[in-house]
């Protein structure tokens, strides 16, 4: 099972056209070139070794212990760690895909609320006749922010991601290249009571650096 949920991550509302823009392409904190010595000492390596990249207890050191037992609880197989590895790869691939404009990579990891939020950015740099490349310049930081089970036995998971990209883009005054250092929430959705463990991202908001 948990193989199966890294899979469908790679395959994976209030949020408006500023919104989008503004969380996925904003400065927090320092930027790269302000402390590179620093960053380079703090951040994650680059190699995607197979093993889990945090254990458990760190992951879920600032959710409460009480919503994730909740998840456990009724999906026994959920394991923090492995999730957040997974989280990892999907936040990747939703931001690549937004900048590609590959609605069809999105559509399968966003529900319809985010879609449609997405859909509108892509039309209006498509309009503007602007395309853009995104590159990590090292794999994203994921804490487990928060968990819970909703109503109706929806697991909802909330992760803090800090990450650093390169933006590539290019309009018609011309070509640019931008460092960016972002700090999001973002929130996942899965129903406990089927056996499909694909998450859904349902939320994205702007956190602290």
């Amino acid at each position: 099972m948990q193989a199966l949920e890294l899979i469908i991550f790679a395959g994976l509302a209030g949020v408006v056209l500023y919104q989008l823009y503004a969380v996925l392409g904003r400065r927090v904190g320092r930027q790269p070139e302000d402390q590179a010595a620093a960053d380079q000492e703090s951040a994650p390596s680059a190699s995607r070794a197979p093993e889990r990249p945090q254990d458990e207890g760190a992951a879920v050191a600032a959710a409460t212990l009480t919503g994730v037992a909740a998840v456990k609880a009724r999906d026994p197989g959920f394991d923090a760690g492995h999730f957040l590895y997974g989280a990892k790869q999907a936040y990747e691939m939703i931001v690549r895909a937004f900048a590609e404009g590959d609605r069809a990579q999105l559509r399968n990891l966003l529900s319809p609320q985010m879609m449609d939020g997405f859909e509108a950015a892509i039309t209006e740099r498509e309009r503007e006749e602007r395309t853009e490349r995104v590159e990590f310049l090292h794999p994203p930081r994921a804490d487990l922010e928060k968990a819970e089970v909703a109503s109706g036995d929806v697991a909802r998971l909330t992760v803090r991601f800090l990450a650093e990209f390169r933006s590539r883009s290019k309009g018609p005054e011309g070509e640019a290249v931008d460092d960016r250092r972002t700090a999001e929430l973002w929130t996942f959705e899965r129903p406990l009571k089927v056996r499909d463990p694909n998450w859904t991202l349902v939320h994205v908001a702007a956190a602290e650096a």
